[in-house]
């Protein structure tokens, strides 16, 4: 079974800080981590790979050079091969360019039965690549997933649904996009660092690598764009009211009644 686990090097949230003249996100000096739901996705091709003797586990990414250290930390974990596609040609992409990007560097790799995505990227929560690169590629797709079954060529997972969950099953090959739900993703092993910085390579490929024409990524390929980023006005201090139920019931109407919402 060979598996393709698409990744995102990201800011890390609780670092995150926005520019108050540019509206963009200040990104020197922030440390950077892989998506939080592509660790799940990740995770969950390494369970087959301890699972499966025959499995083989290809790690994508498109980003810029420093995205390396996301991919040998994926190396690290248990994946088995790492293609980094970098291009200043790449620059701006929305998701449509992005998946565009991801799906010619995928038929390069020719050869896959599975490939998992995250749900969405923490700094975009747009939860489009994904499907969208299964709808380029012409393959099903089972989203939101939180369990799953291999039987041969068959996959039956379990989706998430805001009230409960369904089961669908599909052939390969299939996308599945990876929710927190699904499993914890392990930690890298000393040894598994190790042979990450110095026995394994990272694959650097280009747009000429990949053989993407211009009219299909970067910022003037992108059909949307961010207009403005900015950070929500922080909301008045609470109130806690103390006395017995009756009182604090009482001045709870009063005050909300001053500020008229009832």
């Amino acid at each position: 079974m060979k598996i393709v686990v698409c990744i995102k090097q990201v800011p890390d949230t609780n670092e995150v800080k926005i520019d108050p003249k540019t509206g963009t996100l200040i990104r020197e000096g922030v440390p950077s981590i892989i998506n939080h739901d592509d660790k799940n996705a990740l995770e969950e091709a390494l369970k087959l790979k301890d699972k499966y003797k025959d499995v083989h586990i290809t790690v994508l990414t498109m980003g810029p050079p420093q995205a390396d250290v996301a991919l040998r930390e994926a190396l690290a974990m248990g994946a088995d091969r790492a293609i980094l596609i970098s291009d200043r040609a790449f620059a701006g992409s929305d998701t449509w360019a992005t998946a565009k990007t991801l799906t010619a560097a995928v038929k390069k790799i020719k050869d896959y039965d599975i490939i998992f995505c995250g749900r969405q990227a923490i700094d975009g929560d747009t939860a489009q690549v994904g499907p969208q690169l299964a709808e380029d590629l012409g393959i099903p797709q089972i989203t939101y997933v939180t369990h799953l079954e291999i039987n041969g060529s068959v996959v039956k997972a379990h989706r998430a649904l805001e009230d409960g969950y369904e089961v669908l099953t599909t052939k390969m090959p299939c996308l599945l996009t990876a929710i927190k739900e699904l499993n914890q993703p392990r930690y890298s092993s000393i040894r598994g660092i190790f042979e990450a910085y110095n026995e394994k390579n990272v694959e650097v490929w280009n747009a000429k690598d990949i053989d993407i024409s211009s009219d299909e990524t970067g910022l003037n390929s992108s059909p949307t764009n961010v207009r403005q980023t900015f950070t929500p006005s922080p909301k008045g201090q609470g109130m806690v009211l103390e006395g017995s139920g009756r009182d604090t019931v009482c001045e709870l109407l009063f005050k909300l009644g001053e500020k008229h919402l009832i």
